[in-house]
């Protein structure tokens, strides 16, 4: 009589194997998502903003409390505040320190792990980027990840932020496209402080004519336009017409100078 002999597998091993094999797919994934090769959607986050960098302009005329928020990055629930507002106390500057609060998603692994720093901190309060920090993630292969045309007018900004005391042209070319072709809600707040900024560097280059140029198209955009989250306030509409007064001045003297000597001859 022959004896048949094999191998009885436990009932519950298929169930097994079905969850190894997923913690093994979910193991992939998540490599992928901090590698920036997958974007991983949050079905109730439709902003597709998952941090905010504060970020103020490469200069001395910052005051010492704006300065003090530069590399400040917050999680969207602290942005979504009624109050929120991105520095601690009331900015010092006679003028207005010029400040960018930019929305990323940040699928690159730089960008990545702040947001992960962001979710494991303490009830997902604000966490402060030292300048090494702010400048590897912003020169993080960014291109190259899933979120590249999401976060590219933010990025651009950034990089402007960055160097445009030391290299300005290239930066005014980016505050002009982000005035220019910025148009998701996304963007909006991006585009006040980047008329501020590029009216400032214009300045400081002797580039009257084109500075006046955008005051009026700032002056023309914002016309009817003095409330709403995105809009100029009245003290920035303030700022903007003495910038004007200003630069109008400086044209009419340098006008007369040659007026004068040609008298004189």
């Amino acid at each position: 009589m022959e004896t048949i002999t094999g191998i009885v597998l436990p009932d519950f091993l298929p169930y097994l194997l079905a969850i190894f094999g997923l913690l093994v797919l979910w193991q992939c994934y998540q490599l992928r998502v901090m590698k920036g090769r997958i974007l991983a959607i949050d079905i109730f986050d439709r902003s597709g903003i998952r941090m905010y960098l504060y970020a103020v302009a490469d200069d001395r005329q910052a005051c010492e409390v704006c300065q003090s928020a530069h590399g400040t990055v917050f999680p969207p629930s602290e942005v979504m505040k009624r109050q929120f507002t991105p520095i601690k106390g009331t900015c010092k500057s006679s003028g207005r320190c010029i400040g960018f609060l930019v929305g990323l998603y940040g699928a690159w692994p730089e960008a990545n792990q702040i947001v992960e720093q962001l979710r494991l901190s303490r009830k997902r309060e604000p966490i402060q980027l030292n300048q090494d920090e702010l400048r590897e993630m912003i020169l993080g292969p960014w291109e190259q990840s899933i979120s590249a045309n999401t976060d590219r007018f933010g990025i651009c900004v950034l990089e402007a932020l960055l160097g445009d005391c030391t290299n300005p042209s290239p930066a005014m070319e980016k505050y002009r496209d982000t005035i220019e072709y910025a148009k998701e809600v996304r963007h909006m707040p991006l585009i006040v402080p980047a008329y501020f900024r590029l009216v400032e560097l214009l300045t400081k280059q002797g580039q009257t004519a084109e500075a006046l140029h955008f005051i009026e198209q700032f002056e023309k955009r914002y016309k009817r336009k003095t409330s709403g989250p995105y809009a100029p306030t009245e003290k920035e509409l303030g700022l903007m017409r003495l910038k004007k007064s200003h630069l109008k001045n400086t044209v009419k003297r340098a006008e007369a100078v040659p007026s004068a000597s040609a008298s004189d001859a």
